[in-house]
């Protein structure tokens, strides 16, 4: 006995020790991690440099202080990849840098929003008028890869690659048949015939009225798309049209012989052509520098201005609480409005969306701070890949709204869902359900019952006041008469073109435009620019994704591809209440 008593002893502290131990690494990975984050690589470059752009990975609105997203655990290096808002800077920086010689495109599948691209895209026809060049290779344009690619001087396909012009697809997934099988009833009370996002639930393909909105605001997307290709190709846009709908362009010649592309060449061949153009005489001496890297150089124009502009970053599904850098917590961002408005040195407001809307109560939280920041000082709106329903909601206050051609907005529509999660317990769980209550409605909302009529009714009402009060704040914000905005409202999606045509848009043009404006509303000559809400600190992020977002994480890297569809469950099963929100995920390709 005495001997057991050892070895359990033994074994217990042993498992002490290797705990303490596995504690001690854990804490000096994540200070790694901390440090690494936190300490800004200043990159040091030299004249003729090239700017190497690359954009194989998410692009996020802003660069992410989050250690563990860019995080290789192979190389144990943390990889930051610059958000939208530092590719911009580095793109218009190298503009005016002389130590840049020129761009070299070297594009990927980009898996950003067409919106996202085409902010990318101005930036390249801004940095053209430096008279600096902008080269591009690829072994496979994809259609958005192309587009960017299409504003460079030349286009280079490597000989035996592939070019993407097919026109557009979007693809939504159903998950009536999922929630079928797992017993679970989704009851639905909406308002507006557009009124999409719910059909995933209880529909297995469009209806009629989906199919319409979406064909026309997909089709203005593609024919901007289209057109822009066609004006810095020099290609006649009704060819360009034909070129993608019959699919001409199946083979690399195929591409030269429609003045897609400029020659078929291999990456040691484009290196040499860079080579000459910054006057080196082999790829050894060739400098490149990345995107990652030159973000961290210096602004040869850093403004000291005690006027300010503040830019307050909108991104995600719209909920209460505090939210985070993926997600429109109410309270988060009513604060950075709040803080921006009281702010004496903050002259105007941006507000950055890219949302597709959420919880409507959430929402008109934050639309009663966008409010009351109007009263005060200039605000706009700016909309990103997606501002719709909820999104739309919160920027209807604003005193200007600015969206690109391809944003996707309006869904003006409200829907409630609650599930009846009754026979999957019952059936598959052998789980039963038994109690007492004080009133008829004391569990209104129980997820373990179907809703009565008179239960149907009251949520009914709910909704349509709430459709009532969106579309007059609408109406009120855009001025237009409540009767003109519902007749565009009934949950329809547009583009941004049609919503600038039908005035649900002011201005179509990019985020600059939108700093500009403001700056012009504020009678500003000479500002900065800050952004809004401050980003979650590393340490506290770690903390999070060691805890809730590392399940996440794991479980999108064992599924891949198809982890998209395990977070549509995830998010139709969340949808509790009354929401504004655009349906699930749309992918244009």
């Amino acid at each position: 006995m005495k001997q057991f008593f050892k070895i359990v002893f033994a074994s217990m502290l042993g498992a002490i020790l290797s705990f303490f131990v596995l504690l001690i690494i854990c804490f000096f990975i994540i200070a790694g991690l901390i440090g690494s984050a936190s300490k800004e690589q200043v990159a040091s470059i030299s004249k003729n440099s090239i700017l190497h752009i690359g954009l194989s990975f998410p692009i996020s609105e802003r660069t992410s202080q989050n250690p563990f997203e860019n995080f290789d655990f192979n190389s144990f290096e943390n990889v930051s990849n610059p958000g939208l808002n530092d590719i911009m800077k580095s793109i218009d920086k190298a503009k005016d840098d002389n130590i840049i010689a020129g761009i070299y495109l070297d594009l990927d599948n980009i898996t950003a929003g067409l919106s996202t691209v085409e902010e990318i895209r101005n930036a390249l026809i801004r940095f053209k008028e430096s008279g600096k060049f902008i080269i591009s290779y690829s072994e496979v344009y994809t259609q958005k890869a192309y587009y960017l690619a299409s504003v460079a001087d030349q286009i280079y396909l490597n000989p035996a690659g592939l070019m993407e012009l097919r026109g557009f697809s979007a693809n939504i997934s159903f998950i009536k048949g999922t929630l079928a099988k797992l017993e679970i009833e989704p009851q639905v009370i909406r308002v507006g015939t557009f009124k999409s996002a719910i059909e995933p639930l209880i529909l297995d393909k469009m209806s009629d009225a989906n199919r319409e909105q979406t064909s026309v605001f997909m089709g203005s997307m593609y024919d901007h798309f289209i057109g822009a290709i066609a004006e810095s190709r020099a290609v006649n846009k009704d060819s360009l049209f034909a070129i993608a709908d019959q699919l001409l362009i199946r083979e690399p010649e195929d591409a030269i012989r429609y003045k897609m592309v400029d020659q078929l060449a291999y990456k040691d061949e484009v290196l040499d052509i860079l080579c000459k153009k910054t006057g080196v005489s082999n790829e050894k001496d060739l400098k490149m520098v990345s995107l990652k890297k030159y973000k961290n150089v210096p602004s040869l124009n850093i403004s000291t201005a005690k006027d300010k502009i503040a830019v307050i970053y909108a991104v995600g599904s719209i909920e209460g609480g505090n939210g985070d850098d993926q997600t429109i917590g109410s309270e988060r961002i009513s604060k950075a409005i709040r803080t921006a408005r009281m702010d004496q040195q903050v002259k105007a407001i941006v507000l950055r969306i890219n949302s597709p809307g959420g919880s409507a109560l959430a929402s008109d939280v934050i639309w009663r701070e966008v409010e009351l920041a109007r009263k005060i000082k200039p605000v706009v709106a700016s909309m990103g890949d997606v501002a719709a329903s909820g999104g739309y909601y919160i920027a209807c206050a604003a005193d200007t709204i600015i969206a690109q051609p391809t944003t996707i907005t309006g869904s003006i529509g409200v829907f409630g869902v609650l599930f009846n999660s009754q026979k999957l317990f019952n059936n598959k769980l052998g789980i039963t359900f038994d109690g007492v209550k004080t009133g008829k409605y004391a569990d209104l909302g129980s997820s373990v019952r179907p809703l009565t009529d008179s239960e149907r009714l009251i949520i009914q009402n709910s909704v349509n006041k709430i459709y009532e009060d969106f579309t007059t704040k609408v109406a009120d914000g855009r001025k237009m008469p409540l009767e003109e905005v519902k007749k565009i409202a009934e949950g329809r999606v547009w583009s941004g073109t049609d919503a600038q045509r039908i005035g649900l848009v002011d201005v179509l043009g990019n985020f600059d435009d939108a700093v500009r404006i403001a700056a012009q509303m504020a009678k500003l000559a000479d500002f900065r620019v800050i952004s809004l809400p401050e980003q979650t600190d590393p340490f506290s992020k770690i903390m999070n994704d060691l805890s809730g977002d590392a399940s996440a994480w794991i479980t999108a890297k064992q599924l891949g591809e198809q982890y998209q569809y395990y977070r549509q469950v995830q998010e139709a099963l969340k949808m509790q209440g009354v929401q504004a929100r655009l349906p699930f995920d749309m992918n244009i390709r």
